[in-house]
């Protein structure tokens, strides 16, 4: 007996072991199409497949889990480098500091729309690894820049390299997993976020103890970028392309990778640019929403990242304590973006759901910012934590892209769209942060209130469209309810031939 979705049940009847050909040269086709249509309906066992996931649970999720944590950390160095000396010792000037932390993402919107093409038309993972490799050397470079221009070069670069990172870990999410499984894997790289918080402010606390060399900045981007530099040889050497070309896989259980996905509706990958699936994209209202969602969610990051030495540092802490006082803050963000995870997971539908409830808590966090006086420091320094529940709402919306745009051109496109308001957003929150205004940044506060705010109504208007869009659908289907077994097929085959969301009446959006 033999299963197209074989995850859901042990199978008898074990096929010979398949054979791999070349992939189609149809730009049609996936990649990996000529792989799945030899071997279509191969039966295996759930204990295989449950197998063949463990091994690339253990290949793919390590180095994930270890370029995001680095990443994090490098384009966040100058926050902890600035309690010991960088301003001053690079010469910033007046709001020298404050365009730092917009450049970053100015770099990284350049490099956001040239990555997403070279990511699909190059092998990914020899791609990601020359990024990671480049942006560590670069890092390593910033102890030489003694000026406002060669510093703020030298971050335009790193955002540029480190913009292949989130589209290119959103692509790898939907070629190895299922949309089922991918909330908590992207999780399980996502939450580094909270971890590098933590961790960073125990390098930033140790690096406070260097009396004797090179300034104490210095130490910072040194460490960061040499640990970069080695994550990027790893990548080259052990992340595979494609899961036809995994060598860590057995012939048998690269199809049966290929086999696991093949029910996302999406196929695994396409290297022909779609003129017709970026006009799509164009006129896709999702785009705009996820562009706003991410716009909104990022004005309020600088706060959390770029500037939270100096905002713990203005409710009265010494240099020190604006290092491990950012500690809670971080397992905050490491704990909430674990249990979205889990709960995404367990009830698939609940992504929406989720993403609310975590702006909700950003959102009282940061009204407390507002409101509260300057004499409840602890009170302040709280909400500030609260407010690190805004990671959890920003990952969800990437399994939007990874579990809910079909058609390889459109996903890259729309990831494209979504990391575009990513640094518009990054780009104007470090504006908010006026000199003027120390210690209190009234304007910055208001500023994470209205973005978190806009956030929730995107995410609102968002899940009421494809929770429509699914029950037109399921009035239009041959049973009225959900897919019939002929067109649960057909949908599986549109998704491998890269037909999109919108053209595939199959496919159904996970809410």
């Amino acid at each position: 007996m033999a299963a197209s979705t074989p995850l859901d049940k042990d199978i008898e009847v074990i096929q010979p072991s398949p054979t791999i050909p070349p992939s189609g040269a149809s730009s049609q086709f996936d990649d990996t199409y000529e792989a799945y249509k030899n071997n279509r309906g191969l039966g295996f066992e759930h204990a295989e497949a449950k197998k063949a996931l463990r091994k690339i649970d253990m290949r793919i999720v390590p180095i994930l889990f270890f370029t995001y944590l680095l990443q994090y950390l490098d384009k966040n160095g100058i926050n902890y480098a600035s309690a010991f000396g960088f301003i001053e010792g690079t010469k910033l000037g007046k709001n020298g500091y404050q365009w730092l932390g917009s450049i970053f993402y100015f770099g990284y919107l350049v490099g956001q729309w040239p990555a997403g093409y070279l990511l699909q038309r190059l092998p990914m993972a020899k791609f990601l690894g020359c990024c990671t490799l480049g942006w560590g050397i670069i890092l390593m470079t910033t102890p030489a820049c003694h000026n406002f221009a060669g510093t703020a070069a030298n971050r335009f670069l790193l955002g540029f390299l480190e913009s292949t990172v989130n589209p290119g870990f959103v692509l790898i999410m939907s070629m190895w997993y299922t949309s089922a499984e991918q909330p908590l894997r992207l999780e399980a790289y996502y939450c580094t976020n909270g971890i590098a918080t933590m961790f960073g402010g125990l390098i930033g606390y140790a690096v406070g103890h260097i009396k004797t060399g090179l300034p104490r900045w210095m130490y910072v981007f040194l460490i960061f970028g040499s640990a970069s530099t080695l994550m990027g040889i790893i990548t080259l050497l052990f992340l595979p392309d494609l899961p036809t070309t995994a060598k860590f896989l057995t012939e048998r259980e690269r199809i049966i990778a290929v086999e696991r996905v093949a029910g996302n509706r999406q196929g695994v990958k396409n290297k022909h640019f779609k003129k017709y699936q970026a006009w799509q994209t164009v006129r896709d209202p999702k785009t705009y929403i996820l562009f706003i969602m991410a716009t909104g969610a990022q004005i309020p990051n600088s706060a959390l990242t770029s500037f939270s030495s100096m905002i713990i540092k203005s409710f009265g802490v010494d240099t020190l304590g604006t290092q491990y006082l950012q500690i809670p803050g971080g397992a905050v963000q490491f704990l909430s973006l674990l249990a979205g995870g889990v709960i995404c997971t367990r009830w698939p539908n609940s992504r929406c759901i989720t993403m609310s409830v975590a702006n909700i808590i950003c959102i009282i966090g940061a009204g407390l910012l507002v409101g509260l006086p300057a004499s409840n420091k602890w009170g302040r320094l709280v909400a500030l934590w609260m407010c690190y529940f805004q990671g959890l709402g920003f990952s969800m919306s990437l399994t939007i892209i990874s579990s809910n745009i079909a058609g390889y051109t459109k996903k890259q496109l729309t990831g494209a769209a979504l990391f575009t308001g990513y640094c518009v957003g990054n780009i104007i929150g470090p504006q908010t942060f006026k000199d003027s205004e120390k210690p209190g940044y009234k304007s910055a506060y208001v500023a994470m209130l209205v973005g978190y705010t806009i956030k929730l109504l995107a995410v609102l208007v968002l899940y009421a469209y494809m929770w429509s869009v699914n029950k037109k659908r399921d009035r239009e289907s041959a049973s009225g309810i959900h897919l019939t077994d002929e067109e649960e097929k057909a949908a599986v085959e549109a998704g491998m031939l890269d037909v999109t969301e919108i053209d595939n009446k199959g496919f159904r959006y996970i809410l």
